[in-house]
């Protein structure tokens, strides 16, 4: 079959060429997609409020989850998803959202931990154990999440996946369904907060950011120096106002070099702060090694106990004490 013989997206022929106006007075019901989210919001809340009052994920936690669902539903129901077959760089807006914002809204949720505190204390240690069994483990292990993220990636944009689903529009729901949970896989072990197996060191993460960044920046750059059409039959089915194939191409390309990198940057941004604002994080940044190294400074500087918090106001007491003290005593040498 050529190209030219392969037919619009069903829908696709009733768009009205690209605007504002047209782009956001474009919306459907998405209703598999709506279902879905009301599901997810419904039985995250339902699980947080049967959970004791002491032990619930803070308010902000459940708004991210809540905010999540909506957005994933928005993203398709709204004029980004109703674009998204007609116009390649619209595509690839969608394919931020589903695979990176989504899942980062969804996994500062904790959906693992209110999952595990809805059940009864006596249930929970079960329910933990496989949270944290072998299957589950490999599951949400961080090298599993990079190398999924990284495949995805490459995969539905280097190869003829674009062109079949144009073919078989089933597979468009597929994907989506696909980014969002790779998504969440890669995201969990580095931004989440959750009973799983997997706990790298914050330094750990941030690397892993930074790597997760090379799959982005080598679509995008292919993408965007393409010279020919990658996606014959993709953009044989795209509607007569549509850009031109190639220039279609290059902007996709460069909406996922820069928006990739800047999402996957400003992840790593948001971790970083968590990290420097919480004294804990900082403790397992920096390595227990560290804090104990300044204890013993302290116990032989400034006489201070060996359980002396180094960073109390008793520590920068004794600290200045003994500060005064060698003040007090003038260096022999500068008598030579």
């Amino acid at each position: 079959m050529s190209p030219a013989a392969v037919p619009t997206m069903p829908g696709m022929h009733h768009l009205a060429p690209l605007s504002w106006s047209s782009f956001l007075g474009t919306w459907s019901t998405a209703p598999g997609w709506l279902l879905t989210a009301l599901l997810l919001v419904a039985g995250y809340l339902a699980a947080r409020e049967s959970a004791d009052a002491a032990r619930r994920v803070p308010l902000w936690r459940a708004a991210s989850f809540v905010v999540g669902c909506v957005l994933m539903w928005a993203a398709i129901a709204s004029g980004i998803g109703a674009y998204a077959m007609a116009v390649f760089w619209m595509h690839m807006v969608l394919h931020l959202l589903l695979i990176m914002v989504v899942p980062a809204l969804l996994v500062l949720g904790q959906p693992i931990t209110v999952l595990v505190e809805a059940f009864p204390p006596d249930r929970q240690r079960r329910v933990r154990a496989v949270v944290r069994s072998w299957p589950v483990a490999l599951l949400t292990h961080q090298l599993t999440g990079l190398v999924l993220y990284a495949v995805v990636i490459v995969g539905t944009h280097l190869t003829g996946f674009m062109d079949q689903m144009t073919l078989h529009p089933w597979l468009m729901s597929g994907e989506q369904v696909l980014y969002v949970v790779t998504g969440y896989l890669f995201l969990l072990p580095l931004l989440g907060d959750e009973p799983i197996r997997a706990d790298p060191p914050y330094l750990a993460r941030l690397l892993l950011f930074l790597v997760a960044m090379v799959p982005d920046t080598v679509v995008g750059i292919v993408l965007l120096q393409s010279d020919h059409d990658l996606f014959p039959r993709m953009m044989a089915a795209h509607p007569s106002w549509a850009p031109a194939a190639i220039d279609d191409i290059n902007i996709a390309g460069g909406l996922m070099w820069a928006g990739g990198d800047g999402l996957m940057m400003a992840l790593a941004m948001g971790l970083m702060l968590s990290v420097i604002t919480s004294p804990t994080r900082r403790t397992r940044m920096t390595g227990a090694w560290l804090d104990a190294a300044r204890r013993a400074t302290l116990t032989a500087h400034a006489g201070t106990a060996d359980d002396l918090d180094p960073d109390s106001e008793a520590a920068l007491e004794a600290y200045n004490r003994a500060l005064q003290r060698l003040g007090s005593h003038p260096d022999p040498r500068s008598d030579r």
